[in-house]
């Protein structure tokens, strides 16, 4: 198994998140040395530049966190975001579209920002579980795949819940090894952390990152 601190996606999205508050996101992803610094496309920018000197990663949100945007808008979003320097893209899903059972809508979505960043940044897919049937998370996993993503991912963490353990297996299979998993959303603790890399998760979205850190570090005299 890879180190811990490199299945965190350290995550700020706040909508009051300062400068400030970006610039120690980013000092300690660097000191703990995360996969990734997770944030909103406006510090894209100033994020790339205060991880240069690092290996940490820059992952932007788009269509975040409702999904609803029209998808020409989410393809300019993330070709904006790479534009400015992330090397990562989080988008969330038409959900809307998938539960009316417009499953092309919810294809082209997905395919319009797979199109941006294709040669140039890695693509994850937010499904939003906690408002979807598991039927319905199933299909959206499969069209996830169908469009080219790299990842699909549980959850904003902005609607009625976040990760499950259940929720992880279920795409875990319904991808079948053709793309991976993130989880996140709620996840606060190892514990809920290391249950979610037990389910299938290759990636964890956490904005607790640093008391995780602190306490894997405890627990593993390290």
């Amino acid at each position: 198994m890879k180190s811990i601190e490199k299945y965190i996606d350290h995550t700020m999205l706040k909508p009051d998140a300062t400068r400030e508050m970006l610039e120690r996101l980013c000092n300690e992803a660097k000191e703990y040395g995360f996969y990734s610094v997770c944030i909103n496309s406006y510090y894209v920018n100033l994020c790339k530049q205060l991880v240069s000197d690092s290996d940490v990663k820059v992952c932007c949100v788009v269509g975040f966190p409702l999904g609803a945007s029209n998808y020409a808008v989410k393809a300019f979003e993330a070709k904006n975001a790479i534009d400015n320097g992330a090397q990562e893209i989080d988008m969330v899903i038409n959900i809307g579209a998938l539960k009316n059972k417009e499953y092309d809508v919810v294809l082209n979505d997905i395919k319009s920002v797979v199109n941006e960043t294709k040669g140039k940044a890695l693509l994850k897919v937010i499904i939003e579980t906690c408002l979807l049937t598991d039927e319905e998370k199933i299909k959206a996993c499969k069209l996830s795949v169908e469009a080219g993503a790299h990842f699909v991912k549980t959850s904003t963490g902005f609607s009625l819940s976040g990760a499950t353990v259940h929720d992880v297996k279920l795409m875990k299979d319904a991808v079948n090894g053709k793309c991976k998993i993130k989880a996140s959303g709620g996840i606060r603790t190892l514990n809920d952390l290391e249950n979610m890399i037990s389910a299938g998760a290759d990636r964890v979205g956490a904005s607790s990152s640093v008391s995780i850190m602190k306490e894997y570090k405890t627990l593993y005299n390290l």
